[in-house]
C-alpha cells in the first residue's frame, strides 16, 4: 500500500514581535537603517526565532546525491559518473562544499538518495538510496508515487536528525548531473515563464548543446501535458524531479515546521524552494536565499518569488556552496542584535 503524501503544518512567524524588534534595531548606536540588509536579515531571523537575541546553533549542511534519467538524452556536458565520483570525493574532504563547511563550522552530512552507483560500502556517506537514479522523463515519470513519497520522508527524517542535535539552521546542497533540466521545467510550470527563458547552459553546454536541451525539454513537457492535462503540484514535482531534489523539498518543509532557518543555494535549490512553496506557501518566511548564481533564469526565478539573495558572485558550482558563503552575513546580522550597544547605554545622543 502506497503511503499518504505527508501534510506539513507550518505556522508563519508571529508578526506581533515585529515593532519590538524594530525598536531594538533602531536604537542600536548607529544611524537609523545604516546597516541596510543586515537589519532586514536580523528582523527575519528574530521573527523566525521569536526573540530579540537570536542565535545560529550547530549549523548543518545536507549534501544530497542523485542521478537523473534525462541525462541519457545528452542534456548535460558532464557524464553521470561524475555524480558518484564526486560523492566519494566529498567523503575525502576534497570538494568545494567540504572547504566551505570547514570554514564556516557546518556539520556536513553526505547522503546518497539516488546515485546510479553502489556507494553502500563507502564510509562517510549516509545510505538512503531510493533507487539507482530516476527514470527518463522524456518518456515517463521520473519517479513513481511511492518513490516520491519516500523521498519526501527521507528529507523529513534528515531535518529531524539535525534538529535533534540542536541545530536551528539547515543548509542544503545537491550533487546530480542534469538537475538543471528539471529545475528549468519547474521554473516554467510554477512561474509561468516561457520554457526557453528558463533553460541555460548548466555545467557548460555549448550553444548547440543548449538548443538540443531545449528541444528535449519541450518534447518532455508536451508528453507530460498529454498525460496530465490538469496536473497537480505533486504531479509536476514527481514527473520531473530528482530524488535529491524531492528529498531537499521534504527537508525544507520539515525544517520550517520545526521553526528552523533554511538556507537556499543556487538555481537547483531555488527551484526546490519554489516547489516547496507551491506545496506550502508558509515555508518561505523561513528561507534565506544565499546566492544568485550564474545559471540563466536564476535571477528571474528569485524575482518571481520576491526573494532577494545575499550574494551574487557568479558561482554555479552547486553543492550548497553559494549559501554557505553567505553564512558570515547571517552571523553578522545576529551579532549586530546581540553585541552592538544602544544609544542610552553608550551615552550617545539619539539624533533622529
Amino acid at each position: 500500500m502506497i503511503p499518504m503524501i505527508p501534510i506539513f503544518h507550518i505556522t508563519p512567524p508571529d508578526e506581533a514581535l515585529r515593532p519590538i524588534i524594530q525598536d531594538k534595531i533602531d536604537n542600536l548606536n548607529k544611524p537609523k537603517g545604516s546597516l541596510g540588509r543586515l537589519e532586514t536579515l536580523a528582523m527575519q531571523i528574530c521573527l523566525v526565532q521569536q526573540t530579540l537575541s537570536p542565535s545560529l546553533l550547530h549549523p548543518c549542511h545536507l549534501l544530497l546525491g542523485g542521478d537523473h534519467g534525462i541525462e541519457r538524452e545528452g542534456v548535460s556536458v558532464s557524464p553521470r559518473e561524475v555524480t558518484w565520483q564526486q560523492m566519494i570525493n566529498f567523503t575525502k574532504g576534497g570538494g568545494g562544499v567540504n572547504m566551505f563547511c570547514r570554514q564556516h563550522g557546518f556539520h556536513l552530512r553526505i547522503v546518497d538518495v539516488g546515485v546510479d552507483y553502489d556507494l553502500s560500502q563507502v564510509s562517510g556517506i549516509l545510505h538512503r538510496k531510493i533507487a539507482f537514479g530516476t527514470r527518463n522523463f522524456l518518456h515517463e515519470p521520473a519517479m513513481s508515487e511511492e518513490e516520491y513519497i519516500r523521498a519526501i520522508i527521507v528529507g523529513i527524517d534528515l531535518a529531524d536528525a539535525t534538529h535533534a542535535e540542536g541545530s536551528n539552521i539547515l543548509c542544503i546542497g545537491e550533487m546530480g548531473i542534469a538537475n538543471t533540466s528539471p529545475s528549468s521545467i519547474w521554473m516554467h510550470l510554477f512561474c509561468h515563464i516561457p520554457l526557453d527563458e528558463c533553460i541555460g547552459a548548466g555545467a557548460g553546454l555549448s550553444v548547440e548543446g543548449v538548443t538540443h536541451k531545449r528541444d528535449i525539454l519541450h518534447q518532455a513537457l508536451e508528453h507530460f501535458h498529454e498525460i496530465h492535462p490538469q496536473p497537480s503540484v505533486h504531479d509536476m514535482i514527481r514527473y520531473f524531479g530528482g530524488f535529491e531534489m524531492v528529498t531537499a523539498i521534504g527537508a525544507m518543509l520539515r525544517a520550517a515546521e520545526l521553526k528552523m532557518l533554511v538556507m537556499v543555494d543556487g538555481f537547483i535549490m531555488t527551484a526546490c524552494a519554489l516547489a516547496a512553496c507551491q506545496i506550502c506557501p508558509e515555508v518561505q518566511p523561513y528561507m534565506i536565499f544565499g546566492h544568485c548564481g550564474d545559471e540563466s533564469g536564476h535571477r528571474r526565478m528569485l524575482d518571481a518569488m520576491g526573494a532577494e539573495p545575499l550574494l551574487s558572485l557568479g558561482m554555479r558550482l552547486g553543492e550548497g556552496t553559494g549559501a554557505l558563503c553567505a553564512f558570515p552575513i547571517m552571523d553578522s546580522a545576529v551579532r549586530m542584535m546581540n553585541e552592538m550597544n544602544n544609544f542610552d547605554n553608550a551615552n550617545i545622543t539619539k539624533y533622529f
